[in-house]
């Protein structure tokens, strides 16, 4: 094997690989074991076919797959001679390949220098949370909103802006009708938008058993494109109508929200005003973080490769296709809606990518600064209290949060956060 290594600027670094000799004689041997088990060559049973008859036949198309078979050890070897630590995944070329020997080169980016003038005394300081009586008469009204009770109206009663209307409902355009249009027992609130607009206006004053044909027609951007403006006609029927019984707080009410200790106003007030304080500490906490953060981020001087940020551009990628997927959101159809691509939603990530890379690097600069450490027993003390936690054994919760080493990591990178915070009170 020979090595050399050529570096177009700082950070960046070629290391042209050859794997040779025996070493590659091996892989060519074991790459056509493989490949002739998958031919049918006259006169010999499969896979039994000599290697230089099958030469004669089919050439040498197996070098390719002994490239394959050497690339993690021309890779790891890369990094054993060369003494680099890459920040990202290396981008791999395979320079020539033929009888006697691969070479391959590795682009491995390395860890920028990054340099801090400023990190303590900033004169960044939390704010002082208050809850106010507002907040809290907002919250206590949402309570009651929340365990307000649906009573169905008797027969005469007709469906009013706050109802919730039981109804059969079937659409049809042109006379014919359509996909995904019919529903039955479907439960309306009047009011709350979530039909298509004039349907649930066209409700108000049905009694219950009526029956009643509603003409709308559905906006320019809905989602089928058969529907797009189009008139429709929708054949209706209430089979109940149910009105929303305002609760009071009685014994009741106390009893359905069942909250130990809390069983009177007083005690609920206090209750929401500790809830509303912990969930605005939290905030503040995170937005505290983010103000010294930026300030620190001021008397950093760093050159980041452009590949770093494209690479937690495409970490955040894939977080929002998967919060999209939780909330049943496909992102054809969030392009669709949005009349947007895949190139815009990564162009509108990268200045959150840019942060977090930043962010990243000189928080692990004050961390060797200031010698934050975690010993690999406090890491797995930590992965043990997570994976009970999450409820998961504790292999398979190393295995999907990467390792001990990304516990400890995680860990350091807290502490160091927690570090800042002291140095800056």
């Amino acid at each position: 094997m020979d090595k050399k290594e050529t570096k177009s600027e700082k950070n960046y670094h070629t290391i042209e690989i050859k794997i040779e000799g025996k070493e590659w004689e091996d892989a060519q041997e074991k790459a056509f074991k493989e490949k002739v088990k998958k031919v049918n060559v006259d006169g010999f049973r499969k896979g039994k076919c000599p290697r230089n008859i099958y030469e004669k036949k089919f050439g040498k198309d197996f070098l390719v797959e002994a490239a394959d078979l050497v690339l993690q050890d021309a890779y790891t070897k890369a990094l054993d001679e060369s003494k680099l630590v890459p920040v990202i995944q290396p981008e791999v070329n395979l320079k020539s390949l033929d009888d006697n020997g691969v070479v391959f080169t590795f682009k491995i980016i390395t860890k920028p220098e990054v340099k801090i003038s400023k990190y303590r005394d900033l004169g960044v300081k939390p704010n002082e949370v208050k809850v106010t009586k507002e907040e809290i008469d907002h919250e206590l009204g949402h309570l009651l909103e929340k365990y307000t009770e649906l009573v169905s109206k008797d027969e005469n009663g007709k469906v009013e802006n706050g109802d919730v209307a039981i109804i059969d409902f079937e659409g049809f355009k042109d006379g014919i009708p359509f996909d995904g249009g019919k529903g039955e027992n479907y439960s309306l609130e009047i009011g709350s938008n979530t039909f298509i607009p004039g349907f649930e206006e066209q409700l108000v004053g049905m009694k219950q058993g009526e029956e009643k044909e509603i003409n709308v027609t559905f906006p320019e951007d809905y989602m089928s494109d058969s529907l797009k403006g189009q008139p429709a006609v929708f054949k209706v029927k209430v089979n109940e109508i149910k009105t929303k019984e305002k609760r009071e707080l009685d014994e009741d009410f106390f009893f359905d929200l069942g909250i130990e200790g809390v069983n009177d106003e007083e005690s609920l007030r206090k209750e929401i005003e500790a809830n509303i304080k912990a969930n605005k500490d939290m905030e503040e906490e995170n937005n505290y973080v983010d103000r010294l953060l930026e300030a620190v981020s001021k008397n950093v001087e760093v050159d980041i490769p452009e590949e770093m940020v494209n690479e937690e551009v495409e970490r955040l990628f894939k977080r929002t296709e998967q919060q999209m997927a939780m909330q049943g959101i496909s992102l054809d159809l969030y392009y669709q809606v949005t009349k947007s691509t895949e190139k815009d939603l990564k162009s509108q990530l990268e200045k959150e990518a840019y942060q977090n890379v930043l962010y990243r690097l000189m928080l692990e600069e004050i961390m060797n600064i200031e010698k934050v450490e975690v010993s690999e027993d406090e890491a797995m003390e930590e992965a043990k209290r997570l994976a009970e936690r999450y409820q998961m054994e504790l292999d398979k919760f190393l295995n999907e949060f990467g390792g001990i080493e990304m516990v400890q990591y995680d860990q350091e990178m807290r502490k160091t956060i927690e570090l800042l915070k002291e140095l800056n009170k």
